[in-house]
């Protein structure tokens, strides 16, 4: 069926009244359909205990879990018994990493690309740091936002351990080769560890094709509540011991989740994957035999809905007077950041905020990627397009920007 971006935005309460923005801040947290909203809301009132066997709600948290890891692993083309909730993708980088780091030896070598988001540089140079391991670092194209696997593959050695690349730069959208970068890291020994919370929520995931041997996510890019998501084989997370509590089950995956799991946010979550494969036709109940063919395809109408939205936009927006689109990569989601000559990102933020429109400015937490950028810590302001962004959102922002770029 044609992609029917009117009907889905019907799904947003967010979305509907004369009053509502224009939200292009998806990168940061996308809007929720009404479905995840009652999905979390029924969780949380429901009767509910930890989980359990014995009584209806402990069985009733159970399904939940369940259910959420079967959801995530099929957005992922993931093992289930490798599907890891946490706080964050952030929160659980550091969690497992930390454990991943207790195999580390000084001469040991790390690496980090310019390219990511903070979470997947900063937890990997302090554990780096406390192993006595050395990092390095590969940069990415300044002019063009390119990240090459020839870039990754220069600095790899024997001592190589771990790489962590992103799968989509949450700020100039740049999509690396995964598939090419995990065969150069496997080829020399070293586990990939790939940041996919920008990616995941622009196009379909197969993390075994992709050959990342751990890929993080987190639900609330896209459609879901706030939690993240840690996806590995079991067979590698059972190498791996972590810090946790003494009665705390030793199981995989369960000894990575610290404490009880938010139910809720895990309904939610599910809801937004059920959500996501019925894009491209939401009149069909999404089955959870169905679900996986249903995300694929729904997730190709959503690139091909985006992707041309970024068509319109993108060539409007580089003619605009005194305007700097900040990344020209050949493979990228639909994600735009730019700079004003003579007006700050975060007065243009304002001024867009002031006529409807929602594009933020910052780095993003992607510091070293606007540093190298030559942005400094003041970054851009961001563009992002999500499945609810119409022609109409995307001729606001240009109007907008016209008037405030004279």
């Amino acid at each position: 069926m044609a992609y029917d971006v009117a009907r889905i935005r019907s799904h947003f309460p967010s979305l509907s009244g004369p009053e509502a923005a224009a939200h292009f801040d998806g990168p940061g947290g996308s809007q929720v359909p009404g479905v995840v909203g009652e999905a979390v809301a029924r969780t949380l009132t429901s009767a509910i205990s930890n989980r359990g066997t014995v009584t209806a709600s402990e069985q009733r948290a159970e399904t939940v879990v369940r259910a959420g890891r079967a959801a995530l692993a099929e957005l992922l083309a993931a093992d289930p018994r490798g599907v890891v909730f946490g706080r964050s993708a952030t929160a659980l980088t550091y969690d497992v990493g930390r454990a991943l780091a207790r195999t580390w030896v000084p001469g040991d070598e790390v690496v980090v690309t310019r390219l990511d988001h903070d979470s997947n540089i900063r937890p990997w140079l302090q554990l780096a740091e406390a192993a006595g391991a050395t990092v390095r670092w590969v940069d990415f194209d300044p002019a063009t936002g390119e990240l090459m696997a020839e870039d990754v593959e220069a600095v790899l050695t024997e001592r190589t351990r771990l790489v962590a690349t992103t799968a989509a730069s949450n700020l100039v959208g740049t999509r690396p080769p995964t598939r090419q970068i995990s065969e150069a890291v496997h080829a020399v020994g070293a586990l990939h560890w790939v940041d996919g919370v920008h990616a995941t929520a622009h196009a379909s995931v197969d993390i075994g094709h992709l050959g990342a041997d751990v890929w993080t996510c987190s639900p609330y890019k896209f459609l879901g509540p706030h939690c993240g998501v840690l996806a590995a084989s079991p067979e590698l997370l059972e190498t791996l011991r972590p810090d946790k509590l003494l009665p705390s089950s030793d199981a995989v995956p369960e000894r990575f989740e610290l404490g009880t799991l938010p139910y809720e946010l895990l309904a939610g979550a599910t809801a937004a994957v059920d959500f996501l494969a019925g894009l491209d036709d939401l009149e069909t109940p999404v089955t959870p035999e169905t679900r996986r063919a249903r995300l694929v395809a729904s997730m190709a109408a959503l690139e091909e809905h985006e992707q041309g939205l970024l068509a319109r936009l993108e060539p409007a927006l580089r003619a605009l007077p005194g305007v700097t689109v900040h990344s020209n990569a050949g493979r990228r989601t639909p994600t735009l950041l730019f700079t004003v000559a003579g007006t700050s990102p975060q007065d243009v933020y304002r001024a867009l905020a002031e006529r409807g429109v929602n594009a933020p400015a910052s780095h993003f937490y992607a510091v070293e990627c606007s540093r190298h950028l030559g942005l400094g810590d003041t970054g851009g302001v961001r563009v992002g397009l999500a499945p609810y962004t119409t022609e109409d959102d995307v001729d606001r922002l240009l109007e907008a920007l016209h008037t405030i770029t004279g």
